[in-house]
């Protein structure tokens, strides 16, 4: 309060936090943190993707060559390889240049033509494929860790919450949730 016993103006981000750092915060409040929407949208487009290859790269490799259901199964584990590098790589990156947004985006601007590519030469030759889809892996996975790992994590730690530490899992719930809304829809 100010002097004259009225509400004192702070700006919006400020006022998000509780006053009671004991108290967990609200998912409105997660969501008016800046970021957590930008951050939450990519999240759905980029977890919608992995899923849709996690679930159906195997069938796609078996009815786009001539391998068996057990090597098209054996082939799709390329595609997760590279998505281990791809969100080393990502985390590494963020941490040497304190930009996880732009790191993110590039990522997921690179992972365009590897889709693409792989899809017009990905059937030709097994290690061709194999190399492609390792590639489309990498940029495919390594903004989804960093967004719901250290990005959630900064977000969830953001200035305006005051140190509340409860507010963590509010913010990296709303960003998953919101990716996992586009697995659902995958």
């Amino acid at each position: 309060k100010d002097e004259d016993g009225g509400m004192s103006t702070t700006s919006s981000t400020a006022s998000l936090a509780h006053a009671d750092n004991d108290k967990a915060i609200s998912i409105m409040t997660a969501i008016l943190i800046p970021g957590v929407i930008t951050y939450s949208l990519a999240l759905f487009f980029i977890k919608f993707v992995n899923y849709v290859f996690m679930y159906w790269l195997p069938f796609y490799i078996h009815f786009s060559t001539s391998y068996t259901a057990k090597m098209s199964a054996t082939m799709s584990i390329f595609f997760d390889a590279g998505g281990m590098f791809g969100g080393m790589m990502a985390g590494a990156l963020s941490d040497k240049f304190k930009k996880p947004a732009n790191i993110s985006l590039w990522m997921i601007v690179g992972s365009i033509p590897t889709m693409y590519v792989y899809n017009l030469f990905g059937s030709l030759d097994a290690a061709l494929g194999a190399f492609l889809l390792t590639l489309t892996g990498f940029f495919c996975n390594g903004p989804y860790a960093l967004i719901t790992t250290a990005v959630a994590t900064e977000l969830g730690m953001h200035e305006s919450l005051q140190g509340n530490a409860k507010a963590l899992a509010t913010v990296a719930a709303v960003i998953d949730g919101t990716g996992s809304l586009g697995a659902a829809a995958g």
